[in-house]
């Protein structure tokens, strides 16, 4: 399917389009041509950026000739039109009831992988609706675990640590804010979060930066001096590793590991390998 779509995109050459009459004759009833026909005019609606109208040319061919061979290609492809033109409710609609119909066909991978799109293309803002950003998870979880040795695997793997990572940024975006509001309490949950649950995305090294500023704020010098450690240990080379040593410094503390808390924890964890 992808090579079909690539080739597509590049300007697939539509033979006899012109002669289908679809295009010379719009107020000839669409029942009057065949599958193929309208199939074709869809793809030339695609090749000339009208993706709405493919769309529907398409949904036409299911319409008409809903048991015919046409109809399984008309429908992944009115999902792949509806996407091209942003209506992802309708792709992803589209794109699921192709994987009602034809779970185990060639292109079930490839339905599956525009369902999830039709989510994760929708979160490239990190503080848009987070809803949207769990399900594009669980869309492209499916594609990795139902499809490992599909050509949408490895995109989708890198597309998953992506959304993962917006979801620590939103929780560092309310952290911050706490944070600034000088809502401590509040502001640790929120790094504590990326710190214990987003372990593996880029902001945790800020997260645990955080931390040692609220921390401190409220004389937990034990836990800040904990938060610091960690962040000398895996992130030395970053600036929030050389701010959290200022601060620390600036009170005469040092980043070591003290006193037995949540930080303390990890730190056995991540440092000395002791899972307790």
């Amino acid at each position: 399917m992808a090579k079909r779509l690539t080739a597509f995109a590049f300007g697939v050459a539509l033979m006899g389009l012109t002669a289908c009459g679809l295009s010379d004759e719009p107020n000839v009833p669409l029942e009057n041509f065949s599958a193929k026909e309208i199939y074709d005019r869809g793809e030339f609606e695609l090749s000339r950026n009208r993706a709405d109208d493919a769309a529907r040319y398409f949904g036409e061919v299911e319409r008409l000739y809903p048991y015919s061979s046409w109809a399984k290609r008309a429908l992944i492809m009115q999902a792949f039109a509806y996407h091209q033109d942003r209506d992802y409710p309708a792709s992803r609609s589209s794109a699921q009831r192709y994987l009602d119909f034809y779970p185990a066909d060639e292109d079930a991978a490839y339905a599956q992988y525009l369902l999830a799109l039709s989510y994760y293309d929708q979160i490239d803002e990190v503080g848009r609706d987070q809803g949207l950003t769990f399900q594009a998870l669980q869309a492209l979880r499916t594609v990795i675990e139902r499809y490992p040795d599909s050509e949408y695997a490895k995109t989708s793997i890198l597309k998953f640590d992506l959304a993962f990572d917006h979801l620590a940024g939103k929780e560092m975006e309310i952290g911050r804010y706490y944070l600034k509001k000088k809502h401590y309490g509040a502001a640790i949950n929120r790094f504590r979060a990326v710190v214990e649950d987003f372990q593996t995305t880029s902001h945790t090294p800020e997260a645990l930066h955080r931390l040692v500023e609220a921390y401190l704020a409220l004389g937990l010098d034990a836990e800040a001096q904990t938060a610091g450690a960690i962040l000398g240990h895996n992130y030395q080379s970053t600036v929030w590793y050389e701010d959290s040593f200022a601060l620390l410094r600036g009170r005469g503390l040092e980043a070591t590991s003290l006193g037995d808390n949540w930080l303390s924890a990890i730190y056995r964890q991540m440092i000395r390998g002791e899972w307790l």
